[in-house]
């Protein structure tokens, strides 16, 4: 049944649509074939007719549907005829107690109605049924007062009539919520999938205002520290690499960075080519701030000698540059959100990196006044640096005492 009518081009909606349609019509036109041969067989042509009509009409109508694809026409079949002709069956028995309510059927239409259309349209055929229901009431004096049916046979029937319709909207009911359950722990599944995806794009957060405001984000921080880190040398070199390559050395050193700034606590910015930018004091505040950029500064150095030792293919140092002070920082663009900051001690940090000496940390002024007393410092002396003027600054050579970084 679940084949029947479907194309490659179907939603779930409409997959879903289709099955519970084609489902519908053939259990009911298979019952249609059934209650005719049991009218006939006690005598009752005409309603054994009724019945039959339906069974026939409804298999042609699925066989439509399973050539054209057409759903809404097996619908609209369905629902009118699984409306008019138990009414139609009953008042040909004799009304509601003579025919044992075989009308019961039409119950369903409201509920198919329900799951396959919309609310409104809904009600109207539920409003249909009503209808027919006081129909049946006023025309009962006028109908038939005896048929070929037995009391006994009348009480199988009846409960046949109340019981399989029962059936048939109980297990119609159980797979449209299962369907329901399936779809709804897709989605859940998906929209995990998006936070994490969204998770590693923004600081967490961040991620939490843009998912409940649409306002814009923008922070002012007093006390923030930042990282400039270039590999150096890297792009003539990955002119002998194949992508591929590039892309793979490239993916393990950020990433092990990535681990670090998560050990320290620290906020990765972006990667920009083969530059790596973090910073300590955003979105949260650090208490430590330079001493964790620092921190990690030294390990990501100590990790590049390292690799290099141990027989990498390709020797790579990089050339950091660390600054401290007051930034803005803020969500920018409306479609691939960024996370980025703003002020002076960015901009110094830039220099620092950029007017740096391969294999070293050089940090700014504000910085190595935060953390004198708990890294070994080297003087680098005056240097004259682009947009700023002569600048004094310091190479980072390691640490004197652990700072207790924020688990």
């Amino acid at each position: 049944m679940e084949r029947i009518g479907a194309r490659p081009a179907d939603t779930e909606d409409e997959r879903l649509c289709k099955r519970l349609t084609s489902a519908t019509a053939l259990m009911t036109g298979m019952a249609g074939f059934v209650w005719g041969l049991i009218y006939f067989a006690f005598g009752e042509w005409l309603p054994g007719t009724i019945p039959f009509a339906y069974g026939v009409i409804i298999h042609l109508s699925v066989l439509i549907f399973s050539i054209t694809g057409n759903v809404r026409f097996l619908r609209r079949v369905l629902l009118t005829i699984l409306l008019l002709l138990p009414f139609l069956l009953m008042w040909s028995l004799g009304g509601f107690v003579l025919g044992s309510v075989v009308a019961a059927w039409a119950m369903l239409v409201p509920l198919l109605a329900l799951l396959l259309t919309t609310p409104r349209t809904a009600l109207y055929w539920f409003l249909g049924f009503l209808g027919l229901i006081i129909l049946s009431a006023l025309i009962g004096p006028f109908l038939r007062t005896d048929n070929f049916l037995s009391p006994l046979v009348r009480d199988i029937f009846f409960v046949i009539d109340v019981g399989i319709p029962a059936a048939v909207i109980f297990v119609l009911l159980s797979y449209f919520v299962a369907q329901r359950d399936t779809a709804l722990h897709l989605l859940s599944h998906e929209k995990e999938k998006t936070e994490r995806l969204l998770l590693n794009v923004l600081p967490r957060e961040i991620a939490l205002l843009l998912k409940e405001s649409d306002q814009s984000i923008a922070d002012a921080f007093d006390n923030v520290s930042v990282l400039f880190a270039d590999v150096v040398g890297f792009t003539p070199l990955s002119e002998m690499l194949t992508p591929r390559q590039t892309v793979d050395v490239l993916n393990e050193i950020f990433s092990h960075f990535d681990s670090l700034a998560e050990k320290h606590g620290v906020e990765k910015i972006r990667t920009i080519g083969d530059g790596y930018m973090a910073a300590a004091g955003v979105p949260r505040p650090h208490p430590s701030h330079a001493s964790a950029l620092c921190s990690m500064a030294l390990e990501m150095r100590a990790y590049m000698q390292s690799r290099n030792v141990n027989g990498s293919l390709l020797d790579l140092e990089i050339r950091v540059g660390i600054n401290s002070g007051a930034a803005v920082a803020g969500v920018i663009g409306t479609t691939k959100f960024h996370y980025d900051l703003w002020g002076d001690a960015v901009n110094v940090s830039a220099r620092m990196e950029s007017h740096g000496v391969a294999g070293k940390i050089q940090i700014g002024h504000a910085t190595y006044e935060l953390i004198k007393d708990a890294f070994v410092c080297e003087a680098r002396g005056w240097i004259e640096v682009k947009g700023k003027g002569p600048m004094q600054t310091w190479f980072l050579e390691d640490v004197v005492v652990r700072y207790a970084h924020p688990s």
